[in-house]
């Protein structure tokens, strides 16, 4: 076929055309509309207390999230203690980069010590995208008035500093007072009901504005003290009450079966303003459970960096893009959520400063990528170091090399028949501390043995 000037002209005009309308087409369409996303968090549960994790306990609601969604079983916190997981949480990156997060969890010095304003942070991230962002929960990363959450990027704080509190009583104006913004309420219900009612008052109230939301709601449940929704009878303040007094495997019940319920009003709220489908709603934990938690298949309970610990359910719910009944083997850890959160909202991860990996592509049924996670904990000089299915662990002085594609409960040590791993993920640990920051001598570490500070 022969082409004449006028024909190729001809061509180039019609193409010319139809990309320009291509172009106006596209321009005049609307852009996708940015998710919700509520992240919601437990404080001290066990990766078997969900029902749909161990079926030991009952939590339908929360299960639904994961029914609804997908399933995350080889998650992490980044650390087995509360203060150090919300660092690395809120700044995408290995809390031992920064002090605050080297108080495992921050106790007496939570006036002094604490997550520093001028820092980079999830909210502040999704903040400059338009989101307005609110706290609603427990913050534990230092006090007021040097700390805070209003300080490092949340427009709105419905909560407590401390790191737990009485489930009824106010208490004074401390760290363990129930506030709204800085203002100290003098008295409050059940403290789960109040924190699931205020979740669902920030869902409408977004709406209500037209602008979407990033809403963090850090439960206390189900933390120690040992309370349930009827026993008002029994409540203490922290300081008069031991840590290991008290409590039930029917109270550990009632308290999950509170947090349940009160996820369930969050979903319920999602629905009545026609928001479910563009939510994108994640539910873990700060790290892994203790005394009435079930953590099986694992073993290690909060404190040690056996799996027991760190390893946390997550379960995340996004009816637009992600498919239901999911499931995905992803090694992810806390750290990863705000490149995940920020890339889902329209921005790009790689222009974060960050340790987290967007694990956006697996929630969106992609395939599993490989992960190294790494973590140091002052107590009893542990460390531990996930490389694909193997782990070193140290704990008590010991040394261990586990498969946890053969050995979840680790048991097996393999560091005399894997020499040659064994000394390399020993080496890659030491390798990655000595880019962290060493422990001050008065960083506090919590001891697995069981003493508590004050205001734990």
């Amino acid at each position: 076929m022969v082409m004449t000037r006028r024909g190729v002209l001809g061509g180039a005009l019609g193409a010319g055309a139809a990309l320009a309308a291509q172009r106006g087409s596209a321009a005049s369409a609307p852009s996708p509309k940015q998710p919700n996303i509520i992240y919601i968090m437990a404080d001290d549960m066990g990766y078997g207390d969900l029902g749909s994790f161990g079926k030991v306990y009952e939590t339908p609601n929360i299960d639904r999230i994961g029914a609804e969604g997908i399933v995350l079983r080889h998650a992490y916190a980044n650390s087995c203690v509360c203060t150090a997981t919300r660092v690395g949480l809120i700044t995408g990156r290995y809390q031992n980069r920064f002090r605050v997060g080297q108080e495992e969890p921050l106790a007496a010095n939570s006036d002094k010590i604490g997550l520093d304003p001028a820092l980079p942070t999830m909210p502040r991230h999704l903040k400059a995208l338009g989101y307005r962002t609110a706290l609603v929960g427990k913050w534990h990363m230092g006090d007021a008035p040097r700390f805070g959450p209003l300080k490092s990027g949340y427009d709105r704080f419905f909560g407590l500093y401390s790191g737990g509190k009485d489930y009824f009583l106010q208490g004074g104006n401390d760290s363990a007072a129930l506030r709204d913004g800085d203002q100290v309420l003098k008295g409050h219900r059940y403290l789960t009901d109040e924190l699931g009612d205020r979740a669902v008052r920030e869902i409408r109230e977004a709406k209500a504005d037209n602008v979407p939301l990033f809403l963090s709601l850090h439960f206390t449940a189900p933390h120690w003290p040992w309370e349930g929704p009827e026993d008002m009878a029994i409540a203490q303040s922290l300081s008069d009450i031991q840590h290991h007094d008290g409590g039930s495997i029917a109270t550990f019940q009632k308290m999950l079966s509170s947090l349940d319920g009160n996820v369930g009003k969050v979903l319920q709220a999602l629905a009545d303003i026609g928001e479910a489908e563009n939510s994108i709603v994640v539910f873990t934990s700060d790290n892994g459970g203790e005394r009435f938690s079930n953590v099986w298949p694992l073993t290690g309970m909060k404190g040690e960096l056996l799996e027991g610990g760190i390893r946390v359910p997550v379960l995340v719910r996004w009816p637009a893009r992600i498919r239901a009944g999911s499931e995905s083997d992803q090694v992810a850890m806390s750290m990863d959520w705000m490149p995940t959160f920020f890339e889902a909202a329209g921005g790009s991860a790689s222009s974060l400063q960050t340790d987290g990996t967007s694990v956006l592509p697996q929630l969106l049924g992609g395939a599993s990528a490989p992960r190294k996670l790494f973590w140091m904990y002052k107590a009893n000089g542990q460390a531990a170091h996930r490389d694909g299915d193997w782990k070193y662990l140290r704990l008590g002085g010991h040394e261990h090399l586990f498969n946890l594609a053969q050995d979840e409960h680790e048991r097996a040590n393999l560091a005399k028949r894997e020499p040659a791993r064994f000394e390399a993920m020993k080496k890659a640990h030491a390798e990655w501390t000595a880019t962290m920051l060493p422990y001050p001598e008065d960083s506090y570490s919590w001891d697995i043995q069981g003493q508590v500070p004050d205001r734990y």
